[in-house]
């Protein structure tokens, strides 16, 4: 059974960086596309950041830009996102996501794995 966990959320002042890393356990992260999506409060679940099972391409939304890159590590099986020049609108709860079915995909529909989610809070 594919499992995923996300870790390194937390609270960090307006400007500061924060490291999200989402483990991929049962099977092999080569097979997957990934993809980052958040939540805030009263908001529906929008996409952040995704990458290619393929060759490693990428795609982002606007508003992180420049901001916060997606990588991945398949020999640890982990997917990662950095976020620098965090703002309190980036408050969100966090979550990564795993398919096979896409090469890369922004739409959360595509996605069959899901992990828990890792709160981060912006202070201003």
């Amino acid at each position: 059974q594919v499992q995923l966990v996300e870790s390194g959320g937390g609270l960090v002042h307006h400007g500061g960086s924060l490291r999200l890393s989402c483990v991929v356990s049962g099977s092999t992260l080569d097979y997957y596309a990934i993809g980052w999506f958040r939540q805030a409060p009263g908001k529906e679940r929008e996409g952040v950041l995704c990458i290619s099972r393929i060759d490693g391409s990428t795609y982002h939304t606007d508003s992180v830009k420049g901001r916060f890159t997606i990588s991945r590590d398949n020999a640890k099986n982990t997917a990662y996102l950095q976020m620098n020049s965090l703002k309190p609108e980036d408050t969100a709860v966090y979550y990564c996501a795993a398919t096979t079915g896409w090469d890369i995909s922004q739409n959360e529909h595509d996605y069959k794995y899901w992990g828990q989610g890792t709160q981060v809070t912006v202070s201003s």
